[in-house]
């Protein structure tokens, strides 16, 4: 369902959380809440689900007034980093907490448990305790508990935060086909812009508890609003007085290209598939992202002299050109 967030503020003493937020989060949709810690998204998602009180400002949940509704009354399901599970309890009792103490039929929480476990590929952990669990598989648990009581908007604050990456990876993707699966109305709060952008099909960009941008992660990629949201979103590098991102850089070894600036490489590493090669461009040091075929193409090596543009497919495009000649 949808949620209306129209001019929230909250201070905490003399401290700025949020400044006149408004932000319209559309049904069904995973939407991503980005920004830096301390920048007002956790504090926003705790105000969606009333574990928090804005100081000014209104919440619309499915087009019902929710801002002095307690959170049992607002019907949404949150999940927290760090699981907050019931240490004595087994799997599917923990599932099945929420609709326990909702005094739902015992053969109607069997079933529910049933096939939410099924749903988060726990069905044969569901007499197990939390602390026999893995981390990824305790927070599948914490998510079949969230979505237990059939939510209308489930709410998650940095959920694989504290994993490792590989864990993290796999689960983000789970969370997209469980989504996809689920279709509930889903916002999460991330500093990483991996995760957001692999994962959202939208994302709101909040700095110092204001709203930056707000755009489908193409959008905010290829057109970000300013400065911020470009440096936070993906590896930039300037180039004279221009920002832009080093895989939208070419390298050339010939000489008088237009718009080409002369340079040494200084440094080069190997990253996985791409290779980063690192230009002394002037007083700059300069970043310029290659593929590896593009590398061994070039014959490249440090102390190489090389001339550095913007790819001119990128220099000609409208979103780019404004953003670059903003700097």
């Amino acid at each position: 369902m949808s949620i209306e967030i129209v001019n929230v503020s909250k201070r905490f003493g003399d401290f700025v959380a949020l400044d006149n937020v408004n932000v319209s989060i559309p049904a069904g949709q995973l939407t991503a809440l980005l920004g830096p810690s301390g920048g007002g998204k956790s504090t926003l998602l705790r105000i969606i689900a009333g574990l928090e009180t804005a100081d000014s400002g209104r919440i619309e949940i499915e087009g019902v007034d929710a801002t002095k509704l307690s959170p049992q009354k607002r019907n949404v399901g949150f999940v927290f980093q760090h699981y907050a599970a019931f240490k004595h309890l087994s799997v599917a009792r923990n599932v099945a907490f929420g609709l326990e103490i909702r005094k739902r039929p015992k053969d109607e929480i069997r079933e529910r448990v049933h096939e939410l476990l099924k749903l988060v590929h726990l069905a044969q952990f569901a007499d197990r305790l939390p602390s026999q669990l893995s981390g990824g598989q305790r927070q599948r648990m914490a998510l079949a508990r969230a979505l237990a009581v059939q939510p209308t908007v489930l709410l998650l604050d940095e959920p694989f935060g504290a994993l490792d990456a590989k864990v993290r990876k796999e689960l983000r993707d789970w969370l997209r086909r469980l989504h996809d699966e689920v279709h509930v109305t889903t916002v999460f709060v991330t500093h990483d812009q991996e995760e957001a952008l692999e994962v959202a099909d939208e994302i709101v960009v909040i700095n110092e508890g204001r709203v930056e941008q707000i755009g489908s992660p193409d959008a905010l990629y290829d057109t970000p609003a300013n400065d911020f949201v470009m440096r936070f979103l993906g590896p930039v590098t300037e180039l004279g007085d221009r920002l832009v991102r080093p895989h939208d850089l070419q390298l050339l070894t010939g000489g008088g290209e237009s718009g080409a600036v002369p340079g040494r490489i200084t440094r080069i590493t190997r990253v996985g598939f791409e290779i980063r090669v690192v230009v002394a461009v002037r007083d700059q040091f300069v970043t310029v992202t290659l593929t590896r075929n593009e590398f061994l193409s070039l014959d490249l090596h440090v102390g190489s002299e090389v001339q550095v543009r913007v790819a001119p497919e990128v220099a000609n495009s409208v979103g780019q050109s404004r953003v670059l000649g903003a700097v």
